[in-house]
């Protein structure tokens, strides 16, 4: 089957690459970066016998590059977000962006005979609390590519434990650079966390899998708050830090700090934060069990995360 992987230089995109090869199918990477795309492929490369796929340049936003992408491309992974910074001249805020790149690539897709789009979005929850503007912008874009081509599938995931997970990576740096975790009114709210192994299966399964047409809840087994995320993960790293509970969110202010610690984006980081302001837990509809994938558990992930950042940066107590 010949398959397209936009978002290849991202944790998503650059590992489960290396999986669709493995199971005999004709990939091509997109990038805006062809140059980062593969130095990403070059890090998830384990095996020397598989082909390699064919990088294309091609940015989703302003549809440069598509049409030859999606050319005889039966499966099309769509594994791109729009919150960081944009490059000129596209601007404006991110849910727009966002609206902007899956309407291109929606109708590029269905005019190429794209039989299935993958997308990987976020986990909704189950409450009466409405969505942030990143959570409602990632069910938007859902809407638009299922629409678009009948027989797509959308995964929802909320933090995905893995080296190269950015939400992960912010955890991890926050509990390295803060010697007292001090914690927003949002620590008590929960939400399932998944093993990036687990994900990557799910996505490759979903290729195939006969599961067009729906949205799938892609959640760990474990209900964990995130206060008792951070304190898991502490403890994996062999640090002790003291807690510190505040009684408000005050998420702008506290984002931007956490941004500036975590040497991260503070445009990535607020609409990350806005979403922790209910719990976000799995419904009936199940990825795991619809695409028969078997789940690792938080500590489990933790400690095989923690092993493939250490393969490649130094981490603090360890």
């Amino acid at each position: 089957m010949r398959i397209l992987v936009t978002g290849a230089s991202g944790f998503a995109g650059s590992e489960l690459i290396p999986r669709l090869l493995a199971d005999g199918h004709q990939v091509r990477a997109l990038g805006r970066d062809p140059g980062r795309v593969r130095d990403a492929l070059q890090r998830t490369r384990t095996d020397e016998q598989l082909p390699e796929p064919e990088v294309l340049r091609g940015d989703a936003l302003s549809g440069e590059g598509l049409e030859r992408a999606l050319e005889g491309a039966q499966v099309a992974y769509y594994l791109i977000h729009s919150m960081e910074r944009p490059r000129e001249p596209v601007s404006g805020p991110f849910p727009e962006r966002e609206r902007i790149a899956a309407d291109t690539f929606a109708a590029a897709a269905a005019r190429a005979g794209v039989a299935r789009i993958v997308y990987l979005g976020g986990l909704q929850g189950q409450d009466d609390v409405p969505a942030s503007r990143h959570l409602g912008s990632r069910e938007a874009v859902a809407g638009i590519l299922l629409d678009a081509v009948s027989d797509s599938v959308a995964l929802r995931a909320s933090i995905v434990i893995a080296a190269r997970s950015r939400s992960f990576r912010l955890l991890v740096h926050l509990i390295e650079r803060l010697p007292v975790l001090t914690l927003p009114a949002w620590r008590d709210f929960r939400t399932q966390p998944i093993d990036g192994r687990d994900i990557i299966e799910m996505l490759a399964a979903a290729a195939t899998a006969d599961v067009g047409g729906r949205s799938l809840d892609a959640a760990g087994d474990e209900v964990l708050s995130y206060g008792e995320m951070l304190s898991r993960i502490a403890d994996a790293m062999l640090i002790n830090r003291p807690s510190l509970g505040l009684g408000v969110s005050v998420t702008a202010l506290t984002a931007r700090l956490a941004a500036a610690i975590a040497g991260e984006d503070p445009d990535l980081v607020l609409p990350l934060m806005e979403g922790l302001q209910r719990d976000l837990l799995a419904g009936e509809d199940r990825a795991d069990e619809a695409l028969g994938v078997e789940l690792h558990s938080f500590d489990s992930a933790v400690e095989h995360a923690l092993y493939e950042w250490e393969t490649c940066e130094r981490l603090a107590a360890r």
